[in-house]
């Protein structure tokens, strides 16, 4: 096998010496450095360490990188972010008036969507509905709440607006939304913020802003009936399918484009060093049930504090660096290999096939591997324990780990406190992608499964069989702990004529059978809200709905 092993070490040797010729290179030699970090310091990188229980950077990572996107927000509806951004100018927004053809003086709601304003223009048929469409003239600071923040029901939605607003949580005004953006607006004018983006809520019309157009259109005629009663009236149906189907125009990456974040001002409850508070509150939970109850007083005051220096410090004490495309750089590289791999290790193999299969799934971790596997990363023929534990791998594990963020480490840009956040969000992702990575890897070379490395004699059957179990177990405990938003999705795809729909107050929920009525007249009546604690609400799973008669969940 050593001999076969060199024989392959020296052709790849030469295939990478005729592509490096043809590239012009970055400096006329290595560093010295470079050697070393090669050698030195593989102690921290043990491809058996796994992340801490309480590690929370793959959940920074994945709140940040589902920013203005409504598919993961209506999917873990509770926020846990707060960013400050800005509305460009030219940016169209849109508002359906309630009280006729009267420019809103203070505060209200606005929309990037005209069929979303639509649903709140209403007026007699004889007479239509009035709706505004304002263009905003100059930069709009706002404020960004993640989660389903726009849904002001029980069960944490309204948290981190609260926090902001009245330094605590209140429950019991959950449906008080004058308050709330009243409060809202009155703690944000020194800091100079004009709109808080659930929806977009407008703190001064007469600000950043000017008219386009006001029209007097034909009422929408819509009737409205409880919230998840599908509507008997046909037009009314249709009106609604088409309002979720524009909402879906901005599920997924790159999300809501029309409102600019700054990611160098953002505040995470996931991390751990400004709310420390919140910690063992989500010991044994799953994200799921990730709430703001029980956290301190001073970690409140941590995060206003936190949010006022972001809103006020100059644009230039910035790195400049675009962490949206850093984030989502990661996720392009893993997502579909990772989700192809998981494919691949559970798929039903008789003894005869087993072996290509396995090498097949081989070639596709080298694939992944191939940018940083260096050369003298070569699996030893003579140490037992560095065979055992794969410790050879290391200089493997750690430049795949390190690929994203060492430039940014070792360009000594000085980092915002959000941004070194980001930085080890990234680092604790992409370590734990390469740890496990680099060990089926690792494992799949000492099995004998590797198309370049062959053994003398090929692994038995079982051999394989428990390297795909080892396989199977290591790539479904790595997506479940990264719980990506892109692998969530209807399976088998939707129709031409459907829509992949995410379950989300207040259209679809309907009761479960032999439970009561969720609805009451009195929508101050806890009855009023489903079960948080239930099916589809606590959970919810895509599935397929129609977008043409007959409509129906």
């Amino acid at each position: 096998m050593l001999s076969t092993r060199k024989a392959a070490a020296v052709w790849l040797f030469l295939a990478f010496e005729r592509v490096l010729t043809k590239q012009t290179p970055l400096s006329s030699h290595a560093p010295s450095s470079f050697y070393t970090r090669i050698e030195n310091d593989l102690g921290q990188w043990d491809l058996g360490e796994v992340p801490a229980v309480n590690a929370t950077g793959h959940l920074v990572f994945e709140t940040t990188n589902s920013l203005l996107q409504h598919w993961p927000n209506t999917r873990y509806r509770i926020g846990h972010t707060i960013v400050p951004g800005t509305i460009p100018v030219g940016t169209l927004l849109y508002h359906g008036a309630l009280t006729g053809p009267n420019l809103p003086t203070a505060l209200e709601w606005v929309s990037v969507e005209p069929d979303h304003s639509m649903i709140f223009c209403q007026g007699p048929i004889k007479t239509g509905c009035w709706h505004l469409t304002l263009k905003v003239t100059r930069p709009m600071k706002v404020l960004y709440f993640d989660g389903s923040s726009a849904v002001n029901i029980p069960g944490g939605t309204m948290d981190t607006q609260d926090l902001v607003a009245w330094s605590k949580m209140k429950p019991e005004w959950v449906g008080n939304e004058r308050k709330r953006i009243m409060d809202l607006c009155k703690w944000g004018q020194k800091y100079g913020v004009n709109g808080f983006v659930s929806e977009v809520m407008i703190c001064d019309f007469t600000s950043h802003m000017e008219v386009v157009s006001f029209l007097n259109l034909e009422s929408t005629r819509i009737s409205y009936s409880p919230p998840t009663d599908l509507p008997e009236d046909l037009n009314n149906v249709h009106h609604f399918f088409e309002t979720m189907h524009s909402a879906s125009r901005r599920e997924r990456y790159p999300g809501e484009t029309r409102i600019i974040l700054d990611f160098s001002g953002l505040v995470s409850f996931y991390d751990t060093a400004l709310v420390p508070s919140l910690v063992p509150r989500r010991v044994g939970l799953e994200r799921w049930d990730h709430r703001m109850e029980g956290i301190s007083s001073e970690d409140i005051e941590r995060v206003q504090d936190r949010l006022a220096q972001a809103l006020t410090r100059p644009t230039v004490t910035t790195s400049g660096i675009d962490w949206k495309t850093v984030l989502r750089v990661v996720v392009d590289r893993y997502s579909s290999r990772l989700e192809m791999m998981q494919y691949l290790v559970n798929m039903t193999l008789d003894n005869r096939s087993i072996f290509g299969h396995a090498q097949q799934v081989q070639r596709r971790l080298r694939t992944v591997l191939l940018p940083y596997t260096v050369f003298a990363a070569l699996p030893p023929n003579t140490s037992v324990t560095a065979n055992t534990i794969n410790s050879w791998a290391a200089p493997v594990f750690r430049e795949c780990a390190t690929s994203h963020t060492a430039s940014i480490v070792a360009h000594g840009t000085t980092l915002m406190p959000s941004e070194r956040l980001l930085l080890q969000a990234v680092r604790e992702t992409t370590r734990e992608i390469c740890r496990v990575v680099t060990k089926m890897w690792a494992s799949g070379m000492m099995t004998g499964v590797d198309p370049l490395y062959p053994p003398e004699q090929r692994p038995k059957a079982d051999h394989i069989r428990t390297l795909m179990g080892e396989w199977r177990e290591d790539v479904t405990q790595l997506m479940a702990w990264l719980d990506w938003s892109v692998w969530v999705k209807c399976r088998p795809a939707c129709g031409f004529e459907e829509m992949c729909y995410l379950p989300t107050w207040p259209i679809g929920f309907f009761p479960t059978p032999g439970d009561e009525p969720p609805f009451q007249a009195q929508r101050d009546s806890a009855s009023l809200w489903p079960n948080p604690n239930k099916g589809e609400w606590r959970r919810p799973q895509p599935k397929c709905i129609r977008r043409l008669e007959p409509y129906g969940f």
